[in-house]
């Protein structure tokens, strides 16, 4: 099977969708870590999936930076984005 999202620095709690992922099965990720995760959520192409289970308020880190910190709990296989994630630069909900 070809990666289907891609690891862009070993301490990344994400990884990038390289196709869309669908809900409920099995993607491959590689890059810095390979492994392979279940797909909670339906992920669009370019977007981030979480490759562990995140406690709120916790940083997320991608590329080897922090991008931000989970407004909730996020859970391995699920979509990381607005609706999860806030940035550190802007105000706080």
């Amino acid at each position: 099977m070809s990666a289907q999202a891609l690891v862009l620095a070993a301490g990344d709690d994400v990884a990038v969708a390289l196709v869309p992922l669908i809900a409920g099965r099995t993607a491959e990720v590689r890059g810095a870590k390979a492994m392979r995760i279940q797909v909670r959520d339906a992920i669009p192409f370019g977007h981030k999936v979480a490759l562990q289970d995140v406690e709120s308020g916790r940083d997320v880190r991608k590329l080897g930076h922090v991008i931000g910190f989970a407004q909730v709990a996020i859970r391995a296989g699920e979509h990381v984005h607005l609706h999860n994630l806030q940035s550190h630069r802007g105000p706080r909900a």
